[in-house]
């Protein structure tokens, strides 16, 4: 029935989609209010909501429009699941933000594919990636997806090289600029920190927790999976996932490179989602997507309400 009912994209599912991500994102905010008052954050938590909502429907429309899925909701599904899975990580307010522009630079880095626009693609991908480095140092990291992309799709024009600069210059001159008139020019140096957790702390679990450990390997045995399957494959479908794959591995290097309390490991939700529906498409018996959809859904349940406590 799960299965049945996620296995379409029709309007049903996004209200329902929308209205779970509403309930489950503002019970978390209300159990974390602490001594502050809901009319203190409330303008500030709805449109962090709004920027995870948003995140939902631009994953369905970038799986949609460049077929790393089959026509259906599970890749929504999968990430309202990781996000009520990692309720806790929601108090990184910035990296909410900063995923919402990286989701949008990754519509833009897939789409080259079709070999039009590409240096318009490649020029906005990189001023998205450059605006949400500016909420999230190492988001800035992203930028190797792209040159990965331009050797992949177009590398002989040597104009592609340069647009990512000129992506970046535009952002950091019009940042420049506004922090010059406000007197705040040591916003770069405060911000910029560039944290080398893995590299600086004593203990492993300083920068990942065992849920993220856990979380981390699943989704790379379920990637190894995805690729086997898709072996035999013709280019076009197995070269995006690629793609989508080193999104997930640029996010988890990131992970690796921030303390445990504040690891935005809410970067890595879009290609987990995409590799995880993969491999339930790929399950043949309705009772055993069933199965497996239930099994999703109690242990991110179970982790919410933990989270509660």
């Amino acid at each position: 029935m799960i299965s049945s009912f996620f296995g379409k994209t029709k309007p049903i599912n996004y209200i329902v989609l929308a209205l779970s991500l509403f309930l489950f994102y503002f019970t978390s905010v209300f159990f974390q209010l602490g001594e502050q008052r809901i009319n203190e954050v409330i303008l500030l938590e709805i449109l962090l909501f709004a920027c995870l909502l948003l995140s939902v429907f631009i994953i369905n429309q970038i799986v949609r429009s460049e077929k790393a899925t089959e026509r259906n909701s599970y890749t929504m599904l999968f990430f309202v699941l990781l996000i009520l899975t990692f309720s806790d990580e929601l108090i990184l307010q910035n990296v909410i933000f900063a995923n919402f522009f990286l989701l949008l630079a990754f519509w833009r880095i897939l789409s080259i594919k079709s070999i039009r626009n590409v240096k318009h693609k490649i020029f906005d991908a990189s001023l998205l990636i450059a605006i949400a480095s500016l909420f999230y140092d190492w988001a800035i990291a992203f930028m190797l997806l792209v040159f990965f992309v331009i050797a992949v799709y177009d590398r002989k024009t040597i104009k592609n090289w340069i647009v990512p600069f000129l992506g970046l210059a535009t952002i950091f001159i019009l940042t420049f600029t506004v922090l010059k008139l406000k007197g705040s020019l040591n916003f770069f140096e405060d911000h910029y920190q560039f944290s080398l957790g893995l590299f600086t702390t004593k203990s492993f679990f300083q920068v990942l927790n065992i849920k993220t450990l856990i979380y981390l390997i699943l989704t790379i045995i379920v990637s190894i999976s995805v690729f086997v399957r898709l072996r035999n494959v013709s280019g076009g479908k197995l070269l995006l996932l690629r793609i989508v794959f080193l999104i997930f591995v640029l996010g988890t290097g990131i992970i690796l490179f921030t303390p445990a309390d504040a690891s935005p490991v809410l970067v890595t939700f879009f290609p987990a989602s995409v590799f995880l529906t993969n491999y339930l498409e790929a399950i043949k018996k309705r009772k055993l997507q069933e199965v497996a959809l239930i099994g999703s859904m109690l242990v991110a349940l179970s982790l919410f309400a933990f989270h509660l406590n």
